[in-house]
């Protein structure tokens, strides 16, 4: 079938021009958010330590926490997709024939995809009405509609993972069941 579960080796060697690229700007995307998060740690390591010593915090701490993590968390589902590090049972397809379990992993991707375009859909007109009526933080005065279309990339990342996912499982199922035939 020429896809393997477990790891992005795996999986992106079978992957075409446009999908290692993808799968690379997924990569770099959940990098940027994982230094987001270690950022994140820092400060707040910073804001507890200073808190409890020096009666000090960073001023926003939380508003700053909930802005940025909206953005890390999103920027990692398209690579968990694209290297099938999603959570799969198998107890009911693990004796199917491989094309026919290739072609559920085009419907399960073609779901992730569609999921994808709705939320980033969702979260650019949310981040709109946001900015029109003005909303902003409460401690730092930060316009929270900037945290919200910051997340936009990540949920657009993930739909166009899930559309190339079920494409490449679709030829995958082909494949496997023409190879069948013979």
């Amino acid at each position: 079938m020429g896809q393997a579960v477990g790891g992005e080796q795996a999986t992106s060697g079978s992957y075409g021009p446009g999908g290692r690229l993808l799968l690379a700007v997924a990569k770099y995307l959940a990098i940027a958010g994982g230094l987001v998060f270690v950022g994140l740690v820092v400060m707040e390591i910073v804001s507890i330590v200073g808190r409890k010593l020096f009666n000090w915090t960073v001023p926003g701490d939380v508003e700053l926490l909930q802005m940025c993590a909206a953005f890390a968390a999103a920027s990692f589902f398209a690579y968990c997709h694209l290297i099938r590090g999603d959570v799969k049972v198998d107890f009911f397809t693990h004796n199917l024939a491989p094309w026919l379990v290739a072609l559920l992993d085009a419907f399960g991707s073609l779901l992730v995809g569609l999921f994808g375009a709705l939320i980033a859909w969702r979260a650019g007109a949310g981040a709109l009405a946001i900015r029109e009526v003005g909303e902003t933080s409460a401690v730092l005065g930060a316009p929270v509609w900037i945290a919200q279309a910051l997340m936009i990339p990540g949920f657009v990342l993930l739909a166009m993972a899930g559309f190339y996912l079920c494409v490449h499982s679709l030829r995958a199922a082909l494949r496997a069941r023409e190879a069948r035939m013979r």
